[in-house]
């Protein structure tokens, strides 16, 4: 008998060889538009978070991507919204595929892209990344969250903004990772609120790492990156309390300068932001907004759960039963409802951002 047999993969089942992101990336080219919609979003971005830029970065759209169709539709809307407030407003669509989960629980797109347990994650990659291809080529920035260490290689070139998750913002794999990403990246605080694992995290992204991760090939590497110098905070509350008030964001920026990083601070509308509230995530855009108006330097970018129409569903045991363009996922607001707060916000904001220093 083989001794390796009785010690080894005792809990595996089986391991099936998944395409390579080369070999996905051959499948589906990416296009001159949909390059060049990439790399004007990120470095806008940049500029953003430079202060080159005048304008409030909102990433914005639903939790989570479970029906491609309906999130084109919500792109072509948004493109139309974000022309429109462009001035004041540089807006980013959420398109998020992967879902982190404190148990069990549907895991997104990419995993399951059939939502029936059935985890074809070859299709997920294919139509996830066929989806970013079609928002980029509408002239749309994308954003998702960097969850798995492995899919960045699959979709990262698509991706203008990133976000790592507050489950995760405390993970080192993730830390290492975020350091070689080619967008900005937003850390969330951690899910009892505090402040510390996302400063650590700011402090970790910005310096060279090494870590195991794959090749454009699919080949397990030894990863060599230079550290991401535009990682930010995303403070999203925690533990049932919010973070966003004019004392929380001062404390904020007091740990921030007392890190040595820059005092660069997105505000999540959603989570315990708006005590899990999608009706109240509007309120906390005007209050964003007063803060700026009051003389606030350091808010650079806010967050918005939001789909074609409100709050969420559970996935049905049937799939013809669900409803389209509602969240399978956290409540979003409705799309008559982000036009009125992203134009809202424009408007009240639209004289002062221009002279903030």
């Amino acid at each position: 008998m083989n001794n390796s047999l009785s010690v080894d993969n005792i809990n595996v089942v089986s391991q099936e060889v998944l395409i390579s992101p080369a070999e996905l990336k051959r499948e589906l080219p990416t296009s001159d538009k949909a390059s060049d919609t990439v790399r004007q979003g990120r470095e806008t971005i940049r500029r953003i978070l430079d202060r080159d830029d005048h304008r409030l970065l909102v990433v914005i759209g639903p939790c989570s991507i479970h029906d491609p169709k309906a999130a084109i539709d919500y792109a072509n809307r948004l493109k139309a919204l974000a022309a429109e407030v462009s001035d004041t407003l540089y807006v980013v669509m959420r398109v998020y595929f992967e879902k982190p989960r404190t148990t069990v629980g549907w895991k997104g797109l990419i995993n399951d892209p059939y939502l029936n347990d059935s985890f074809k994650i070859q299709d997920g990659l294919h139509v996830g990344r066929r989806l970013l291809l079609d928002i980029a080529e509408l002239g749309l920035p994308a954003a998702t969250e960097a969850l798995d260490p492995i899919s960045p290689q699959y979709l990262q070139d698509l991706i203008s903004w990133s976000a790592i998750g507050a489950r995760t913002t405390e993970s080192q794999t993730h830390r290492e990772m975020a350091s070689g990403l080619s967008s900005a990246v937003g850390f969330k605080n951690g899910t009892d609120g505090s402040l510390t694992v996302a400063i650590n995290a700011l402090q970790s992204v910005s310096n060279a790492h090494r870590f195991l991760g794959i090749n454009a090939e699919g080949q397990v590497s030894v990863i060599h990156t230079k550290g991401n110098p535009y990682g930010h905070v995303v403070l999203r509350g925690g533990n049932g309390k919010p973070n966003y008030d004019s004392v929380s964001v001062t404390v904020c920026e007091k740990e921030l300068a007392e890190a040595g990083v820059p005092t660069n601070i997105m505000v999540d509308c959603s989570h315990a932001n708006s005590n899990k509230s999608h009706e109240l995530q509007p309120l906390v855009l005007d209050n964003v907004a007063n803060q700026i108006i009051e003389g606030n330097k350091s808010i650079m970018g806010v967050m918005v759960e939001s789909n074609i129409g409100p709050g969420n569903q559970k996935i049905p045991a049937d799939l013809k039963d669900l409803k389209y363009g509602i969240s399978v996922t956290d409540a979003c607001i409705d799309w008559p409802t982000t036009e009125n707060a992203l134009r809202s916000m424009r408007n009240k904001i639209k004289d002062v951002l221009p002279s903030r220093g």
